[in-house]
Order: structure tokens, then sequence, then C-alpha cells
């Protein structure tokens, strides 16, 4: 089985480097200014992609649900939140637009099957993200798989045996699995980072890891550890309104992870050991005995 995968034009997986997303999601706050000066930050900080969640919202949540009563921006009503934060095929048009001009590759995490159709109908997105809530719906995940288009799928919340159902289910040519802790901050000893190498060798595929703790360096580590790509959500701010705010990682935060991966990226070398020119003068100054070279 292939251990990389090609997204849009990037090859993603063994050998190549970490592929960094962007995660908009309802960051937002059903605002499409917000939106691209968020999408400008993920460029700026040199990410790879950027992503937003869609959903048809009398689909994925119930009648019940939705008339719960909840303060919001929008209104009183946990219904008149999910409306407003949802941006229709107009608002995505116009994020294409944006993204094509920035030649910023955009996808979605599309939470039933009218939600894919409208993206996979109207846009040449370079892929698709099935979030952890849906791992279990088979339905969407074929739905989803009948696209073409290559699958993030991410495994938060779910055992090794709902996801090897998955997986059975979509198959594992131009898919990537994300490890994944579904809590929002998510507490370091929760992370569980170890799980990247240990289902690397599981399902041979490439693994990624979608971050939802407040700092960098887990996610740096993430990336040392094998994750073919990174994902964290983006804010212009962690104190504004919105539920995944504190989760997220402000404009420098972002491009702090995308430069310590790179760096962590270039420090990895071959793995032979050898001696460096640069060290020769020091040898030669240091070393009292074995000094030459």
């Amino acid at each position: 089985m292939s251990t990389s995968i090609k997204i849009g034009n990037k090859l993603v997986g063994d050998g190549q480097p970490c592929y960094v997303i962007a995660e908009i999601g309802i960051n937002h706050n059903g605002d499409i200014d917000l939106a691209k000066r968020l999408i400008s930050v993920a460029i700026a900080a040199g990410c790879d992609a950027v992503k937003f969640q869609k959903r048809t919202i009398d689909v994925v949540y119930t009648a019940d649900e939705l008339a719960k009563p909840r303060e919001n921006p929008f209104g009183t009503t946990n219904g008149d939140l999910k409306h407003g934060l949802e941006f229709d095929e107009e608002d995505f048009a116009e994020i294409d637009a944006f993204c094509k001009s920035a030649k910023m590759p955009w996808f979605v995490s599309a939470w039933d099957e009218n939600s894919v159709d409208v993206i996979a109908k109207n846009f040449d997105v370079p892929c698709f993200k099935i979030a952890s809530a849906s791992l279990t719906d088979d339905n969407l995940l074929r739905h989803t798989r009948a696209t073409g288009k290559p699958i993030i799928l991410s495994t938060g919340m779910s055992t090794y045996a709902e996801i090897d159902h998955a997986v059975e289910v979509l198959g594992k040519e131009n898919l990537v699995l994300m490890h994944t802790t579904s809590t929002y901050p998510a507490n370091y000893d929760e992370l569980n980072l170890k799980a990247i190498p240990a289902m690397r060798e599981r399902y041979q595929v490439p693994i990624g890891y979608s971050g939802h703790e407040t700092g960098i360096p887990t996610s740096v580590a993430a990336s040392v550890l094998g994750a073919c790509t990174v994902e964290r959500h983006i804010t212009m701010d962690r104190a504004m309104w919105g539920s995944d705010q504190s989760a997220s990682l402000e404009p420098n935060g972002i491009s702090r992870l995308v430069r310590d991966i790179r760096l962590c990226e270039q420090s990895m070398g071959d793995g032979v050991k050898r001696v460096y020119e640069r060290e020769v003068p020091i040898i030669k100054k240091l070393r009292r005995v074995g000094a030459a070279v």
C-alpha cells in the first residue's frame, strides 16, 4: 500500500514535507470578511491549505436540539446560532474566488450527504475531510468516497474497532487518517501522540494529527513522530466569541507552528552519523587526543 497520496499539487506522506492545514472551521463567526482575514493569516504563515465546515443544519441536528435556548449573536436558540454560523453556496463561491486569487487550496469537513454534493458539484476542492463525529456514518463515508477525491478522516472519540470498520468502508487508497483527541481544548495528558506511529503501523496509510491543545510544541512533536499532516484551528484572537476560539492558534502562533515544523524537517538529516566540515576546526581546537583529521 502506498504511504503517500496527492492532495492538489502536493504529495502527502512518507518522505514529504508535513502538509499544514489551517482549520478556520466556524471561527469566522458567520462573517465572510473575517473568513478572508483568516485565510490571509494562513497564507502569511506558510500553511498548505485552509479548511471550513459545511452542514445542512436541519439534517445534522434534530428539531429538539435546534429549539434549545441558547443566547448568541444571532438570536436566542441553538438553531439561530447554527444557521448564523453556516456559509451557503454563495459564500463559498466568494471564498473560492479569494483562495484562487491567492493560490491557497481550501476544502471542507462535510457533515452530511447534501453538503458533500454542494461542494463537489460547484467547486474543485483538492480533497474532503470527514470529522470524527461522522466516522461511524457509513452512508456519509460512501457518499464522500464517491466524489473520487482524496479523503482525510479524523479519528477522535473512536475505538480501533470503529476505525477499522471505517477504513474497510472507505478503502485505503487516497486516504489519510488523522489522530485526534476530541476535547476542546485538549489536555496534554489526553494527546497520546504515540498513537501516530502505532496507527501508521496498523493501517499502512499516511497518518496525520489534528490538534486541539492550546500550545504549539506538541503539534511540532506530532510531525517529528511521523504525522504527514498537522491541522490546527486558527483565530484572530482566542478571546473572541465562539466555541472553538480558545482551542485555536492566533496569527503569531500558527506562524511559529509552521516555522518550527519546517526547522524540525530541516534538522532530521539522513540518519548517517558523520563529521561535518564545520566541525573540523573545533576538533583541532578542543580535542587533546586523536585530533588529526
